[in-house]
Formats: structure tokens, C-alpha cells, sequence
């Protein structure tokens, strides 16, 4: 699996894969029906999905190497991100220790399809836990 077969994969469920999304290791940055941003990372022995606000992205320009406006423009790509003062809304996290006897990066290792199931896995109960504290 690849980033856009992902992305075809989330759009049939009616998400959309944003830019800033890398498929090694693993970071997802995923907008849900309703605006909401998730981010799902799979580092060291975690697999982490957050949610935030629709506000929390940003675009940065990543500045030229040289900056001289000779070799290259001034300014260079825009990259969406999630702003450094987003806070997230909830957090569903796996340990890979307990629940797999992961020892040292074996999240960071995951396939995009293993770790695809992971997402959707905690983007459930994310659902169900917050639909649950609502009622």
C-alpha cells in the first residue's frame, strides 16, 4: 500500500488525507466528516491517534537554503501542518509493549497497510468513547 491508494482507501469512508501525511515511518494527517483533524503516528513501541479542532492546521513556507533570490526564490514549498499550539481533543494510544511484547521501534517498522488497520482501529474508539461521553 501507498500514500494514495490510502488516500482512495479513507475517501470511500469519507475521510480525506491531507498533505503532511508520510507513510515511513507512519504520521497521518487525516480530516474526518465533521472537520475534524486526527493525527495517527506509530513511533518507537506507541501507536498514538489525537484528534483536534478544524483550526489546529497551519501552512508554514520553508525557507530557500541560500535565500539569495539568485539560485533560488526567496521563499520556498508550503507544508500543512498541525500548528505547535494545537492542543489535542482526545488521544487513544496502543502500547506495543504490552499489547504486542514490542521491545525497541517496531511501531516506526509498520507497513502503512498493517498500520492503516491500526488507525482505523483507534479512530473507532475514538468514536465510540466520544459518542458515549456525550450521551
Amino acid at each position: 500500500m501507498n500514500l494514495p491508494a490510502l488516500a482512495d482507501l479513507l475517501a470511500s469512508r469519507g475521510l480525506r488525507l491531507l498533505p503532511g501525511s508520510y507513510a515511513v515511518p507512519v504520521e497521518l494527517l487525516v480530516q474526518l466528516p465533521d472537520a475534524t483533524i486526527v493525527q495517527f503516528t506509530a513511533r518507537g513501541t506507541t501507536l498514538r491517534l489525537r484528534s483536534y479542532s478544524p483550526d489546529a492546521l497551519t501552512a508554514i513556507t520553508i525557507p530557500a537554503e541560500c535565500g539569495c533570490g539568485d539560485h533560488h526564490p526567496q521563499t520556498g514549498p508550503t507544508r500543512v501542518t498541525l500548528s505547535r499550539y494545537a492542543v489535542p481533543l482526545a488521544e487513544r494510544t496502543v502500547d506495543g509493549e504490552l499489547e504486542f511484547g514490542w521491545r525497541h521501534h517496531e511501531a516506526g517498522l509498520l507497513p502503512l497497510a498493517d498500520a492503516t488497520t491500526h488507525f482505523l482501529d483507534l479512530l473507532e474508539t475514538l468514536h465510540t468513547r466520544t459518542l458515549v461521553g456525550v450521551a
